[in-house]
C-alpha cells in the first residue's frame, strides 16, 4: 500500500515530532511495516527513536541533493517493523541547494518512490516552517496530519498552513488530502483547553480526529531515553492515545474497525 503521511505545522511546539515518532511506532506495533522519515534539520525524530544524529553519516539530505539511494541509508530501530531515514543538520542547506534545481519541489517524492512499495505506511516529520523541504514533503505525501495544540494560540498560523496545502494541491500534488487535524497537549482540567477543542471541532468538524493526545509526563520524558512512548511505558496514557490514533487512521483507510469504547474523546 505504502501510504505516505506528512506531519506538518509551521508553528513549533505543537507536538509534531512527538506525533510522528509515536504514530509510527504505534502502526509498527500493530504489525504494519512503517518507515519514519525525519525531514527536520533538528533531527529530533532521529534521536527520539534512539539514533544519535551526530553518528549519522548519510541522511535524507544526501538522498535529495546527492542522489544517494534511500535503500543504503535505511536504519532499523528498536521497535519491530519500524525503520528510519534519519536527518542531519546539513538539511538546513538543502533549501538553498535546491533553489535552482528543476522540479525542486518533487525531489523528496523521487526518493520515496524508490522504496514506497516496501512499506504499509511512510510517516514524514516536517520541520516547523513552510519552506522548500516542507513543500517537498507535502508534494510527496498522500495526506497530511496537522497537530494543533490545545492552547490559546492554537489556530494562529493554521490559515497559512491550509493555504500552503491548497497551493500544493492545485499546483504540485492534486492527490494530497488532509488526513485529519489532531488535538495535542490536552489538559482536561483547563477550561481554555476545552474551549479550544470545541472551537476547533466547530470550525473543522469531520476533519478533526476523535482521538485527543493528552499532556502526559511519560510522553514528555520518553525522547530523553531515546525511546518511543510504547517502548518507554506501554501502559501510559500517551501510549494509549497514540495507539488509538493509529487505529483511527487504519479505520479511515478501511483497514480495521475501532470499538466505540476504544475512542478517546474525553472532554
Amino acid at each position: 500500500m505504502g501510504k505516505i503521511i506528512a506531519i506538518a505545522n509551521q508553528k513549533g511546539g505543537v507536538g509534531k515530532t512527538t506525533t510522528a515518532i509515536n504514530l509510527s511506532a504505534s502502526l509498527a506495533v500493530l504489525e504494519y511495516k512503517t518507515l519514519l522519515i525525519d525531514a527536520d534539520p533538528q533531527a529530533n525524530a532521529t534521536s527520539g527513536v534512539g539514533i544519535d544524529p551526530k553518528l549519522v553519516k548519510t541522511s535524507i539530505y544526501e538522498c535529495i541533493i546527492d542522489d544517494v539511494e534511500p535503500e543504503n541509508i535505511l536504519l532499523n530501530t528498536s521497535t519491530p517493523h519500524l525503520d528510519l531515514i534519519p536527518a542531519h543538520i546539513d538539511l538546513v542547506g538543502a533549501e538553498i541547494e535546491m533553489i535552482n534545481l528543476p522540479n525542486r519541489e518533487k525531489m523528496m517524492r523521487k526518493v520515496i518512490e524508490k522504496i514506497k512499495d516496501q512499506y504499509d505506511f511512510i510517516i514524514i516529520d516536517c520541520s516547523p516552517s513552510l519552506g522548500l523541504v516542507t513543500v517537498n514533503a507535502l508534494t510527496a505525501a498522500d495526506s497530511v496530519i496537522i497537530p494543533v495544540q490545545c492552547e490559546y494560540f492554537a489556530l494562529e498560523g493554521l490559515g497559512k498552513l491550509l493555504n500552503t496545502i491548497k497551493i500544493v494541491q492545485s499546483r504540485l500534488n492534486t492527490e494530497l488530502a488532509i488526513e485529519g487535524i489532531l488535538l495535542t497537549m490536552y489538559d482536561a482540567r483547563l477550561r481554555l483547553a476545552n474551549q479550544v477543542v470545541e472551537e476547533v471541532r466547530m470550525h473543522f468538524q469531520e476533519l478533526v480526529f476523535d482521538t485527543i493526545i493528552y499532556r502526559n509526563i511519560k510522553l514528555g520524558e520518553a525522547p530523553s531515553f531515546g525511546e518511543t512512548i510504547i517502548m518507554h511505558d506501554a501502559q501510559s496514557r500517551g501510549s494509549l492515545n497514540h495507539l488509538n490514533l493509529a487505529r483511527e487512521i487504519l479505520q479511515k483507510n478501511g483497514l480495521t474497525k475501532i470499538r466505540q469504547e476504544d475512542k478517546t474523546i474525553n472532554i
